[in-house]
């Protein structure tokens, strides 16, 4: 299924895009995806006004290298002129597009009207949707749920994007499953709340003219190829993360274009200057490579790989020669290293 919003120059590049997280999609961590994949949209973890406007140097908040283009800053916040502002900032630090968080289910953006709990507030959202869209060029995006609490999944989802689209946004990502902000924790929450794929499907169908994405629970270029069939485009999280390799599929299988890895270990070997690089800013070993675990996932040596990175990358004076030495547990045989894909994934 095509993108109907003609006007989105991240068209294309939103076919497949990883989640936003706490945490895990730091600028290392976005800095490695790249050795794996060129087309897919990137995102930041998400950012508070409050931290952007009051933090300081906000190149901590705002940094990327940028080889992380296509890239996405996903904001976290309720008021229009905040929000108007750290947009008008992200595009000129360059960012492609800027994405509203109204799915974070925790009960520190609960208490500051952040995440989730706004999908009971629309008319919040489509005011804020409003003034960001007036103070930039770039596209900006909402990144929702199917719904929160007791709310209807289908009058209650259909009122918020109808309340939201009218204020302008054509791009929503969705993760389809509730969130219960009362009785379930935010880690219970990315498991617990049922998955309705189902619903998602609806959406489009019933809006047509919006980009509709969807996000929760897909593990697989396959079910990104058969999601595809029903909405524009996929959004993964956990495991593009813990199982990476996955990403070296992604140009291939859903874009039509060669992938810029031909190995686990040519990848690795392409985030060393990288990782050189960082060193020399002072960050510590552990902080860049802790991203790379789970690089050879189920392949020989894969558990020494991450055990010698776990056990000596934190050490004080730890150097490339640590990463080195990792990378040499693995053994790189072309019988594994070359195998398809899509049958990785």
């Amino acid at each position: 299924m095509s993108n109907t919003t003609g006007n989105d120059p991240l068209a294309r590049a939103r076919r497949f895009s990883v989640a936003p997280m706490m945490d895990w999609t730091t600028r290392d961590q976005r800095a490695f995806a790249r050795t794996l994949t060129r087309q897919a949209l990137l995102y930041t973890e998400m950012v508070t006004t409050g931290a952007i406007l009051h933090g300081s140097p906000r190149e901590r908040f705002l940094g990327y290298d940028e080889v992380e283009h296509p890239l996405a800053l996903q904001l976290g916040g309720s008021d229009p002129g905040e929000l108007a502002e750290c947009a008008a900032i992200a595009e000129a630090w360059g960012y492609d597009e800027v994405n509203l968080n109204v799915g974070c289910p925790s009960d520190r953006v609960q208490n500051n009207m952040i995440g989730a709990c706004l999908m009971g507030h629309p008319e919040k959202v489509a005011a804020a949707v409003r003034a960001m869209r007036a103070a930039v060029r770039i596209p900006v995006t909402v990144k929702c749920r199917i719904g929160i609490d007791d709310q209807d999944e289908d009058a209650d989802l259909e009122r918020f994007i109808a309340t939201v689209a009218d204020a302008g946004c054509e791009t929503f990502i969705v993760h389809a499953r509730k969130a219960w902000l009362q009785g379930l924790s935010p880690k219970e929450n990315r498991d617990i709340p049922p998955l309705n794929y189902p619903r998602v499907h609806r959406l489009k169908a019933s809006r047509p003219e919006l980009h509709i994405g969807i996000n929760g629970g897909i593990k697989t270029l396959d079910e990104c190829r058969e999601q595809l069939g029903h909405v524009d485009s996929v959004m993964v999280g956990r495991e593009a993360y813990q199982n990476p390799w996955l990403l070296a599929g992604v140009d291939q299988a859903l874009y039509g274009e060669p992938g810029p890895a031909m190995s686990r270990h040519a990848a690795a070997r392409a985030f060393r200057p990288y990782i050189a690089r960082r060193l020399e800013e002072g960050a510590k070993l552990n902080h860049v490579t802790r991203h790379l675990l789970g690089l050879f996932q189920g392949q020989p040596g894969g558990r020494r790989f991450r055990r010698h990175l776990s056990e000596n990358g934190h050490l004080d004076g730890a150097c490339l020669r640590v990463y080195d030495d990792a990378l040499s547990l693995v053994p790189e045989k072309s019988d594994y290293e070359a195998e398809p894909r899509l049958a990785e994934a």
